[in-house]
């Protein structure tokens, strides 16, 4: 017997308010594929960042809140969308109030964060700033790590943000030289705890998306090689989680004194690093060219959508950011098929509407300029 498609939220409608270039804008969607056309700056990329931030965090730009509060506005904004899955419709929002309050909604019920948008969607992405993932430093590939494995477990976000401030922490007694032990021990105890579960966590998702990768079909993006690169990570893989976490704790203690000369932790998750490999080449992807970065790349964001549907029962929602200049008509063309078969809803952007000419009949295609979005 057939295995029945996982269902796929549908965005059906999304209204922004004061959200940066719009003022009051709103759009209607019936395909799963969604074109935005426009010249640079009329504001494609300010509605998928809109998207984007019902997932944890803050958006694909990682910008600060009150940067998308549109400059001429009150000081706030909001966002609403509202999904549809096996035919019932949910409203979603998020947005922040002129005294500077994040809030989220649904169904115009308060919630208390945006971990529980991941209830009803998931949201991925892939924008111009992430082609130089591969060449450029190991904090933004841990980032990409963590973003990986945000989309297949929706408390990661959390946990990251948590080691992040017991490391603040530690730092600080570290730096004003506390004589009380039991202060830095407890820091430490946190740290262990935390940070053994975020590694434990992406080494999971690697696992996971390198067994996906090693069992897919053609495609017309080369696959990647993944592995990380960390302590932590790799006493996991010789050790259960709890004997770790005691091992760790103790690499904190006797490493006090050289964390306080650095004035931050040498050791730790918070260090790890992705290492990807062009794999038909076998070459490191930081040696290889622009254009096969980008494949690559390419390539590894569609596998962990499958991977997002396989371990959630959902399709995610995609969002590709000038994603089909990057490609000669042939791969480009390959890619709408490959975004199709991938069974969620995608929207994606380009300055040129010719780029996605083919898709006419097949997909909404939205004209934007400054402050406006209308269906061609």
């Amino acid at each position: 017997m057939t295995r029945a498609a996982p269902p796929a939220p549908l965005v059906r409608r999304l209204t922004l308010s004061d959200f940066r270039s719009y003022a009051q804008a709103r759009c209607d969607i019936e395909a799963r594929l969604v074109a935005l056309s426009g010249e640079n700056g009329a504001g494609k990329t300010n509605v998928l960042e809109a998207l984007s931030m019902f997932s944890p965090g803050r958006g694909l730009r990682r910008a600060e809140l009150a940067e998308c509060a549109r400059r001429d506005g009150a000081g706030g904004f909001a966002v609403s969308i509202e999904i549809e899955i096996g035919g019932v419709t949910t409203q979603l929002g998020h947005g922040l109030t002129e005294d500077g309050e994040r809030r989220f909604r649904i169904d115009r019920a308060p919630i208390g964060s945006a971990r529980a948008f991941a209830d009803h969607i998931r949201v991925l992405w892939l924008t111009p700033a992430m082609d130089g993932l591969f060449a450029g430093p190991a904090g933004e590939r841990r980032r990409f790590l963590d973003r990986l494995a945000l989309g297949v477990d929706a408390d990661h976000g959390a946990r990251v943000n948590r080691l992040e401030r017991a490391l603040r922490n530690r730092n600080r007694l570290l730096e004003e030289g506390v004589s009380d032990r039991r202060w830095l021990d407890a820091a430490e105890q946190e740290i262990a705890s935390i940070g053994v579960a975020a590694a434990a966590a992406r080494r999971e998702t690697v696992s996971r998306l390198s067994a996906l990768i090693a069992s897919g079909g053609e495609s017309p993006f080369p696959w990647a090689e993944i592995a990380i690169q960390g302590e932590i990570e790799t006493m996991l893989a010789e050790a259960p989680a709890l004997a770790v976490e005691d091992r760790f704790r103790e690499m904190l203690a006797a490493t006090r004194r050289r964390d306080a000369a650095a004035g931050r932790t040498l050791t730790g998750p918070q260090t790890s690093d992705l290492a990807v490999r062009h794999g038909p080449k076998n070459e490191a992807a930081r040696d290889c060219s622009t254009g096969e970065q980008k494949a690559l790349l390419m390539g590894l964001t569609l596998a962990h959508a499958r991977l997002v549907t396989a371990m959630t029962r959902k399709a995610p929602l995609l969002l590709l950011d000038e994603v089909a200049a990057h490609f000669d008509v042939k791969r480009r063309e390959a890619l709408f098929d490959e975004l199709e078969s991938l069974g969620g809803q995608v929207w994606m952007t380009g300055a040129d509407p010719l780029l996605f000419a083919s898709l006419q009949g097949r997909a909404e295609m939205l004209q934007v300029t400054p402050g406006r979005i209308e269906r061609v």
